[in-house]
């Protein structure tokens, strides 16, 4: 779901937006990968399920990791060539 709802009834994006760096963008072509500034609060299970929502594609498995930006999803897609075709969608390539 693209939305989270917290204990005292906030509502969080789960993915906050794209993190292009030129090492992202290598990723892209070579890895079939796409980073994304998530929610502190945001599981694997959570980014999963927001990018089926949002983005209408399935991804096979997320790495998580934090760094001053905040806590970045790199997505690995299933499918050959996803992440080059989401990037284009986004704008980014």
């Amino acid at each position: 779901m693209s939305d989270k709802v917290e204990d005292d009834g906030d509502i969080r994006p789960i993915i906050k937006h794209p993190y292009i760096t030129e090492k992202t963008f290598n990723m892209i072509e070579r890895e079939n990968k796409l980073t994304f500034i998530v929610d502190e609060h945001a599981t694997k299970k959570d980014i999963l399920e927001a990018m089926k929502m949002l983005y209408e594609t399935e991804a096979d498995r997320v790495y998580i990791s934090r760094g001053l930006h905040g806590k970045k999803a790199i997505i690995r897609f299933s499918k050959p060539e996803a992440a080059r075709d989401l990037a284009t969608r986004l704008g980014l390539v």
